[in-house]
């Protein structure tokens, strides 16, 4: 009877938890249940960055941000679902539709660019100068 030796500290003395081959499915479920769990945080973080740098970079003027800006916003709107880590498979993968995710973005960004041109109007228009009343210089003596 062939048996696994699992390295395990705190069960035995020496570090090794002997187990039967009977016992291995259930290790085994373990095992990719935690691989699972650290794939689904990994698939998570890489959704969380992307929506990161799709809001912070709308209005990037720099080149370096509106790459960013630009390979966040192309990566939600493909439609591709060959690659392990692209938008599609990342929602299939946590159960997240992808196509409210992708209108609830467009409607932000438009509504961000919208915000901004109205922002943009009222800082070019000219404003009206302050008239400056000039008050000669005050010097304080002492007199006593």
């Amino acid at each position: 009877m062939l048996r696994k030796f699992i390295p395990y500290s705190g069960m035995v003395s020496d570090g090794c938890l002997s187990m039967d081959p009977a016992n291995d499915e259930i290790i085994q479920g373990v095992y990719k249940r935690t691989i699972r769990d650290g794939e689904e945080r990994l698939m998570f973080a890489v959704l969380e960055n992307a929506v990161e740098c799709f809001q912070k970079y709308v209005l990037a003027r720099k080149p370096s941000g509106k790459q960013l800006f630009r390979e966040a916003e192309e990566w939600f709107l493909d439609k591709e679902t060959e690659a392990l880590y692209s938008f599609e498979n990342i929602c299939d993968t946590l159960g997240l539709h992808p196509d409210p995710i992708r209108k609830g973005l467009l409607v932000w960004k438009e509504a961000k660019l919208k915000l901004s041109s109205v922002d943009g109007q009222c800082a070019a228009r000219p404003k009206l100068a302050k008239s400056r009343v000039k008050h000669p210089p005050i010097r304080l003596s002492r007199t006593a």
